[in-house]
C-alpha cells in the first residue's frame, strides 16, 4: 500500500495501517479489514483515533477473539490495551500505541455480524471479494432518533435529576444532565441538521448558533448551579421540540415535572442553600 493510499489517514497513522493489512493477510481465519468511524468517510484528522474492523469467518470468531491481544501487539509499540466490556462491547479490544501516543480500536466480528452493522466501513483488505458479498448481501443501517420516543421519557430523566437535586447529590444530579446532552439534545441537533446521531459529537460545528445554550446546561456542583442547569436543559428541550410538530407532547408528566423542580427550589431556598452553600 502506497503513501496515496493512505491519503485518509494522518501520516503517524501510516505505519499502523500498513502493520494491521499485513497481520490480517498473514491469518488465516481473517477474511477482511477495515476502517470505519471518521477514517471512513475522510474526516480524519491528528486527534482522531482509528477503528479497525477485523472480520472472521464465524466458526473462527472465538478463537480469533483470544487471540486479540497477540494481534495488537503485532501491530507496533503497544502501550496498553483493554476489553470492551465497560462500553458493553467485549469484542472491542482498545490499544494505545506510541510515542507518540496513537489510540487504535480493534473490533474483532464474524461474518455473521456484518448483516446488522451501521456503516460500511473502509475495506482495506479482503480474501477473495468476501466483504464486497457482505455488502451486497445486506444494507449498513445507522441508528437514527425517534424524537417520541424521547418525549416519553424525557420528563422522568428530568424528575431523576431533580430528585438528586432534592437530595444534594449535586454530582449525580450534572451527571444526569450529561446524559440528557448525550441521549437527546446531540442526538435530536445532529439528526434535524442532517447528520448522523453520534452523542455530542461534533456539536460545536453542527450546531453552533446552539453552543451557549448547550453550555448552559453544564452547571457546576451547587444548588443554583444544578437548577440553572437543569431549567437550561428544559428550555433547549422545549426549543428543539417544537421542530416535531406531530409529537405527542406528555403534557401530564411535563407539568407534574415542572412544578416539582419548583418545589425543589423552594425547599433549597428555605434551607440556605441557593446562595451556593453546601448541603
Amino acid at each position: 500500500m502506497t503513501t496515496a493510499d493512505l491519503h485518509w489517514a494522518p501520516p503517524p497513522f501510516h505505519p499502523l495501517v500498513e502493520a494491521a493489512i499485513a497481520a490480517a493477510q498473514a491469518d488465516p481465519r481473517v477474511l477482511g479489514l477495515t476502517v470505519g468511524g471518521s477514517a471512513a468517510i475522510g474526516a480524519m484528522d491528528e486527534f482522531s483515533d482509528l477503528d479497525f474492523v477485523v472480520v472472521c469467518r464465524d466458526d473462527d470468531h472465538p478463537g480469533l477473539l483470544r487471540d486479540a491481544p497477540d494481534f495488537a501487539a503485532g501491530l507496533g509499540p503497544l502501550l496498553t490495551a483493554f476489553t470492551g466490556e465497560h462500553v458493553r462491547e467485549p469484542r472491542l479490544l482498545l490499544c494505545l500505541f506510541g510515542p507518540p501516543p496513537l489510540r487504535v480500536d480493534l473490533l474483532f466480528v464474524a461474518d455473521s455480524d456484518l448483516d446488522h452493522r451501521l456503516e460500511d466501513w473502509r475495506i482495506l483488505w479482503q480474501r477473495d471479494g468476501a466483504l464486497d458479498t457482505v455488502i451486497r448481501r445486506s444494507p449498513a443501517v445507522w441508528r437514527t432518533v425517534d424524537p417520541q420516543w424521547l418525549e416519553d421519557r424525557f420528563w422522568t430523566w428530568i424528575h431523576n435529576g431533580a430528585t438528586k437535586l432534592g437530595r444534594g447529590e449535586f454530582f449525580a444530579c450534572l451527571e444526569e444532565i450529561a446524559f440528557l446532552r448525550r441521549m437527546v439534545f446531540g442526538p435530536l441537533i445532529a439528526q434535524s441538521r442532517g447528520h448522523r446521531p453520534n452523542g455530542v459529537r461534533r456539536l460545536e460545528r453542527i450546531a453552533p448558533d446552539l453552543v451557549l445554550a448547550l453550555a448552559a446546561t453544564i452547571g457546576d456542583h451547587t444548588a443554583p448551579g444544578c437548577l440553572r442547569a437543569m431549567r437550561a436543559a428544559i428550555d433547549l428541550y422545549q426549543r428543539l421540540r417544537g421542530e416535531f410538530p406531530d409529537l405527542v407532547q406528555r403534557t401530564g408528566a411535563e407539568t407534574a415535572t415542572l412544578a416539582y423542580l419548583a418545589e425543589i427550589e423552594t425547599r433549597l431556598a428555605r434551607d440556605g442553600l441557593m446562595n451556593g452553600g453546601a448541603p
